[in-house]
């Protein structure tokens, strides 16, 4: 079976997109808002220019770094079994590590995230099959953004066996995170040995790595675990106006990146996170469903490739902010271009518009779209038992194959039978049962999942320590 292998660039461009990044950050250089990380730029042969921290990168610098850094590596959950690959050609889907704003499930109003639409999205998460990463999706307000990781951390370590990922803002609420995770791994040489929490990092584009994203993967790499770098360089605003420039200027903010983690801990496996968009200019909104969102994804999967790194894009994503045709289009048509394409891992799954707000129900249809994306890439067999040539002797002209022992064997591989989300019923029937969308059909879907499934429960003893850390980050940090 022939292997689809989708391409944008070919070999030669895919040379001029590295060697402009090259150029860009060893003339332009980087602005680096961390005096360790300058000071470790500058003895490894960077030139500093210290009166506007801007760090100037040589070649051999960039590519030594690319070299050392770790290209596969596996995350691990609190149920051992659970286990998610990244550079091992797998699909790999996380649902959002948080958003500000929800989706009601009851009203369909957008209205503040809270602490129970957490623990609901957590559940959701786990029971969903393709997801394999479960994301908090909520950012409550509830609870104050100084400790907010470390709670919402606890959660997902009680509520999955699934590895998980929360967003960590500041570099003392990563102490207490790290230490929630070394408590459900073991300890900390278990924690390195078995990872379990992958951080991420967003240099500012254009050309900038911050000072709260370098102090939090500083303390991530060193206590090893890998991480994920991915500017959102954004065409006509924060990255030239031309999809090639804002390639060229991403690749140079994610190489950046990959010098700075090697200097904080060699070795440090990377995913590389090709995840740029553009700015529509009669709006100034960035857009995540955009045609040039998917161009450049498969084109930010050759970067990654050409370095030997895993990769994470942004594509499965929408402008839309209902369930309606426009969220199809986009979310489906990027999607498949980006497994096509060969990416290790997609746009975080729940997430509403241009992460307006979070919604199970979005979660929910990533899962479904994951399935049917599934399906198409794994292709189908062609050889002597598929074509079938003595069955349809056997069976002849104006005959059945429905009831062929070929047919028995095979309908389960070959064909995609959805769930009841979907509608393959005959019109009439469709018609009697209420008329019902597909939006519909999954609210209720979703409602049913979380009024059914129970998460493996955690440990007491274990889930009291977690929650002792939790107490600590907020005597500490709130």
């Amino acid at each position: 079976m022939a292997k689809i292998s989708l391409k944008v660039l070919s070999d030669n461009e895919i040379k001029d997109i590295h060697e402009a990044s090259l150029l860009i950050l060893r003339d332009t250089g980087v602005m680096v808002h961390h005096e360790q990380a300058l000071r470790l730029l500058g003895e490894a042969g960077a030139k500093i220019d210290n009166s506007n921290n801007i760090a100037r990168l040589p070649e051999k610098l960039v590519m030594d770094s690319v070299a050392k850094a770790g290209k596969q590596y596996i995350l691990y959950g609190r149920d051992a079994e659970c286990q998610t690959r990244f550079g091992y050609g797998d699909f790999v889907l996380m649902s959002s590590p948080g958003q500000y704003m929800w989706v009601d499930s009851q009203t369909n109003q957008r209205r503040a995230a809270t602490i129970e639409d957490a623990r609901a999205a957590i559940r959701l998460g786990d029971a969903l099959e393709n997801i394999n990463i479960v994301g908090s999706m909520a950012q409550p307000e509830e609870v104050p953004e100084s400790y907010r990781s470390v709670f919402l951390t606890a959660e997902l370590v009680k509520g999955t066996g699934k590895p998980s990922r929360s967003w960590v803002y500041k570099g003392q609420a990563a102490d207490y995170v790290l230490e929630i995770y070394r408590a459900i791994a073991g300890g900390k040489t278990a924690l390195r040995d078995r990872p379990m929490i992958e951080t991420f990092m967003e240099p500012i584009s254009p050309l900038q790595l911050p000072k709260d994203g370098l102090d939090i993967i500083k303390k991530f790499v060193q206590a090893g675990q890998p991480v994920s770098i991915g500017p959102m360089a954004m065409t006509t605003g924060t990255a030239p106006g031309t999809l090639a420039g804002t390639l060229a200027q991403e690749n140079a903010e994610i190489l950046a990146g990959v010098v700075v983690t090697q200097l904080f801990a060699p070795g440090t496996a990377v995913t590389y996170g090709g995840i740029p968009h553009i700015m529509d200019p009669r709006t100034s909104i960035c857009s995540f469903g955009s045609p040039e969102q998917g161009l450049m994804a498969v084109a930010m999967v050759q970067m990654a490739r050409f370095y030997g790194f895993a990769v994470y894009i942004n594509v499965g994503l929408t402008d839309a902010k209902v369930l309606d045709a426009q969220a199809g289009i986009e979310k489906g048509t990027s999607m498949l271009l980006g497994a096509l394409a060969g990416a290790d891992t997609f746009g975080h799954c729940g997430i509403c518009g241009t992460d307006h707000s979070g919604s199970l129900s979005w979660l929910y249809v990533d899962n479904e779209l994951a399935e049917y994306v599934k399906r198409i890439v794994r292709g189908f067999e062609v050889n002597a038992d598929t074509l079938a040539t003595d069955v349809v002797a056997a069976v002849g002209a104006k005959g059945s194959f429905l009831a062929e022992e070929h047919t028995a064997k095979h309908f389960r591989d070959e064909l995609w039978l959805c769930r009841q989300v979907w509608t393959r019923q005959p019109f009439d029937n469709w018609q009697a049962e209420g008329g019902k969308s597909m939006a519909d059909r999954i609210a209720e879907e979703v409602n049913r999942v979380l009024s059914t499934h129970k998460p493996a429960p955690i440990d007491e003893a274990l889930a009291k320590e977690v929650d002792n850390i939790v107490k600590s980050a907020q005597r500490e940090l709130g």
